[in-house]
Order: structure tokens, then C-alpha cells, then sequence
């Protein structure tokens, strides 16, 4: 064993962890990684809540509460969302105390069927937020060019956001500008800056393996050489861009005001090609006032064999961004992946929260009670 998990902790990495279930809840086992693990947050999405409630371990109660109250399907899938993210952020919320609010959070999502609806994004983050009612709860809005003014609305309004599925440099800019609007909008209301909250889901492992399948469809000795190195490159050089946007001038007003930075969050962390370390993205994505969201598989082997050796972001832009560039000379398109990954990531949650909607109503027929 390493203290590798304290060490990133140390460098200025919250670790939060990528899962949530009911089990997960009532075995002790979220307190535990909190306790002994470093776990300062918790982050869900339809994935995750679909997994955890499709084995049925610790919802079957419920389940036939809310049958018996002949609820709809949607219905029920809000209620035992929001009561697993309301006992996670009750279980973390002397993590908030603490750390005034930057940690101890639980992320929700909107229903993703509404993520190219602008309207409705909004309408369901403040109802998400009303029925959790916890002040350690993240709504999770995705980086949709509809989600972009979504994020401006509902940060405006106070409400804390982690926005989400961000894969491309251009669209990463594009989420900050929203939530300093958000904030001038909130400052603009005379509502209080310090209570608002954010970080940007900046997505990595995705990257390597759309970039690396093309790039072993090419099977050139230049196309090798490139593989495993677009999704570093593609989440420092975010890294670059978060340092430009919050040491403007148009951050100093909002500084002064004491809002907070939206901090990069690394998502997708857990390595999917086995000839990469499996801690890949942690080991080599440590800088100052990030997040690094992890599968519970990856928060186990950074602890196990994890080298934390300082910041190793700093100093690399050059590098990352020739990198980058190599991709593109061996003429795969940059716009392209992040295009498609951004359709794909929307599509694959959306599928997710229909296949929840699909075992729920059947779980719910199943424990009706019969009439008479």
C-alpha cells in the first residue's frame, strides 16, 4: 500500500468518487471510503443509478411503497434517486463544513432525454434541487450548446452545478463563459457569490480510445507513436485554459465579489485499454484545485500502486498541444471526435435512463398490489 490517495489529496486534488448505490449507503461502506480513502465527493450518473438499482439490492422496500402508491415510472425514479443523494450528501456534509463548501458534494443529473432542451435543463435543476434540498447537492447539466444557457440560468440562481460531459478545448471555454455569466447574474440579483459552487466535468479516458481506434486503423509507425496521448494532452491543455479564464480581468470582479472558480473536474478516469496503467489518468493529471472522479477500481489501485510525484500539468502545454497537433497531421480530425464523443456520451446516458424506466415499471407491476 501507498498514501498515494493522501498525497494527491495534499497536491490539491479532491478525490470524489464515480458510483453511488443504496447499498453502498446503508453498509457503511461510502463513510468508510470517506473516512479512510480520502473520498471527498460523490458523483453519480443514469449509468450508474440504472446499474445500482437494476440489481435491486436495498430498493425493493420502496419499490413496493411506491407501487402501492401507483406512482409513475418517472415518478419513482426521482424518488430513489434523490433519497440515495440526499443520504450520500447527509453522510458527507461535515466534508462541506469543513472545507466551506468546495467539498462534500453529491452530483445529480437532469433526465438526459432533455439535454437539447434548454427549457426544460432548467426547469428540472431547480426542481432537482428543491427535492433533494441538500446544500452540498451538484445538478449536473451536460455541455450541450442548449445546456451552455441552461448553466447561466440556474447558476444565476444559486443553484450549484457540475456541468458535464465536456470533451472538446473549445467547448470547455465556452462552460466558463456560461457560469461567469451565471455569477454576474447572481451578483446582478444580490445574491451571496460565496454559496456557489461548480466544477466542469472534462472528460478523458474516451478520448485515448475513439483517437486510438482511429489511429490503429491507420497502422502507420507515426500512427504507434501517437497512441495514449491525446487524452492527457486534450485534459492539460483544459487545464491551461482554466488558468487564462479565472486570472482575467472579467474573473477579478467576480473575485472581489468572493465567488469561486469552477474547478476542472477529470472525469471518465478509469483506463480502458490494457496496455495503459490503470492509474493513467490520476497519476498524470495532479495539479492545484482540480477534482479527479474515480470508479471505485481506480481509486483501489491508485491507492495500491498510484506514484504521485507533484504537479505533473505544469510545464507541459507545449508538449500537449504538439501532441494534439500530431493527431491531426495523421489526418484525423480533432472536431470530429469530440463531436462524436459529446453525441455518444448524451445518446449512452440517455439509453441508460430508458433502461431504468424499463426494469423500474417492471419491478413496480410486479409488487402492485392486487386489487380487491
Amino acid at each position: 500500500m501507498t498514501d498515494a490517495l493522501k498525497r494527491l489529496s495534499e497536491e490539491g486534488v479532491a478525490i470524489w468518487l464515480d458510483d453511488l448505490s443504496r447499498k453502498r449507503i446503508t453498509s457503511g461502506n461510502l463513510a468508510e471510503l470517506i473516512d479512510q480513502q480520502h473520498v471527498v465527493g460523490v458523483t453519480t450518473n443514469p449509468s450508474i443509478f440504472q446499474k445500482a438499482i437494476s440489481s435491486g439490492d436495498g430498493y425493493e422496500q420502496q419499490l413496493a411503497e411506491l407501487a402501492a402508491r401507483k406512482v409513475t415510472v418517472d415518478e419513482a425514479i426521482r424518488m430513489i434517486t434523490t433519497a440515495d443523494v440526499r443520504d450520500a450528501a447527509d453522510i458527507l456534509r461535515p466534508v462541506f463544513d469543513a472545507t466551506q463548501g468546495q467539498d462534500g458534494r453529491v452530483s445529480i443529473e437532469v433526465d438526459p432525454r432533455l439535454a437539447h432542451n434548454t427549457t426544460a435543463t432548467i426547469a428540472e435543476a431547480k426542481q432537482l434541487a428543491w427535492l433533494v434540498d441538500r446544500p452540498n447537492t451538484l445538478i449536473k447539466i451536460p455541455a450541450t450548446k442548449a445546456g451552455l444557457p441552461a448553466i447561466t440560468e440556474v447558476i444565476g440562481r444559486g443553484i450549484s452545478v457540475n456541468v458535464t460531459l465536456i470533451f472538446s478545448l473549445e467547448r470547455y471555454r465556452e462552460v466558463m463563459d456560461a457560469y461567469l455569466a451565471g455569477l454576474e447574474k447572481a451578483k446582478a440579483a444580490g445574491l451571496d457569490l460565496s454559496k456557489i459552487h461548480s466544477v466542469a466535468s472534462f472528460f478523458v479516458s474516451r478520448v485515448d480510445t475513439e483517437i486510438d481506434k482511429r489511429l490503429d486503423a491507420l497502422g502507420t509507425p507515426e500512427a504507434k507513436v501517437a497512441r495514449g496521448k491525446a487524452a492527457l494532452a486534450n485534459a492539460r491543455l483544459a487545464y491551461q485554459a482554466y488558468e487564462e479564464v479565472f486570472s482575467s480581468d472579467r474573473w477579478a470582479a467576480l473575485d472581489k465579489a468572493q465567488a469561486n472558480k469552477q474547478r476542472p473536474l477529470w472525469a471518465s478516469t478509469g483506463v480502458k485499454d490494457p496496455a495503459y496503467k490503470d492509474t493513467l489518468y490520476v497519476d498524470e493529471l495532479v495539479a492545484p484545485n482540480t477534482v479527479n472522479t474515480m470508479p471505485e477500481a481506480t481509486l483501489q489501485a491508485t491507492e495500491d500502486h498510484g506514484v504521485i510525484t507533484g504537479n505533473t500539468i505544469a510545464g507541459t502545454y507545449e508538449q500537449s498541444r504538439a501532441e494534439l497537433d500530431a493527431v491531426e497531421k495523421l489526418g484525423i480530425s480533432y472536431d470530429d471526435v469530440v463531436q462524436l464523443l459529446e453525441d455518444e456520451g448524451v445518446e449512452k446516458f440517455a439509453a441508460s435512463w430508458n433502461d431504468l424506466l424499463k426494469s423500474t415499471e417492471a419491478e413496480l407491476k410486479r409488487l402492485a398490489p392486487s386489487e380487491g
